[in-house]
């Protein structure tokens, strides 16, 4: 249930986000013109009265009124130059300063199949 509304809500935001509204509004304003229209004339004279841009009812002009509005508030995004450093980090790979050689001699397979030096841990009583 929440997860449909969640979609249903991020569906309408984007639609928004892009202009969508202004389209759903228009299509409003023409159907309700193009209803109007079909009381008063032929259906063809109807379509043509309601698509021709010259009789633009109220919320026609509203709308176009507000794209306007929103067209004029948007900030312009300034362009910024991108710019590549070509410059690579130099990598020094040098020795440690106080390094020694450790004979494999005092090593042995043995050393590596010794148990641990110290005893397990003990289970807590519970």
């Amino acid at each position: 249930m929440f997860r449909k509304l969640g979609h249903v809500l991020l569906i309408v935001a984007l639609v928004a986000s892009v202009g969508g509204h202004w389209a759903v509004l228009q299509s409003v304003a023409w159907t309700n013109m193009l209803a109007g229209n079909l009381h008063e004339v032929s259906v063809t004279e109807a379509f043509e009265k309601t698509f021709d841009g010259q009789h633009p009812c109220r919320l026609c002009k509203a709308i176009s009124a507000g794209k306007k509005s929103e067209k004029k508030s948007e900030l312009p995004m300034p362009l910024k130059k991108i710019e590549f450093v070509s410059e690579q980090p130099a990598f020094i790979f040098a020795a440690p300063q106080n390094f020694r050689m450790v004979s494999d001699s005092r090593f042995s397979p043995a050393d590596f199949s010794s148990p641990p030096p110290v005893p397990p841990p003990r289970q807590l009583p519970g």
